[in-house]
């Protein structure tokens, strides 16, 4: 499974991308979280607001959250 945050590089992206990290630890999967900072991999995925958390490619959450619940479900639910 491919999983990337997808961010600006601000506050609240690199927030993402350590909650990503945790809720894969929590979950006790080691795939990798990639942290992508460059805007044109998000414009070219068609989306105009960050950050963004994808999975094999595909965004499943645009905006931020401090919900890790709702980050672990997402990838559960990707991961079947």
């Amino acid at each position: 499974m491919q999983i990337q945050v997808l961010g600006s590089g601000c506050k609240t992206c690199k927030n993402l991308f350590e909650l990503t990290q945790r809720a894969m630890a929590e979950l006790s999967m080691d795939d990798e979280v990639e942290y992508i900072t460059d805007i044109s991999k998000i414009i070219e995925m068609g989306i105009m607001t960050s950050p963004v958390l994808a999975i094999d490619g595909q965004a499943v959450m645009e905006g931020s959250t401090n919900n890790i619940e709702k980050i672990k479900d997402l990838i559960l639910s990707q991961s079947k």
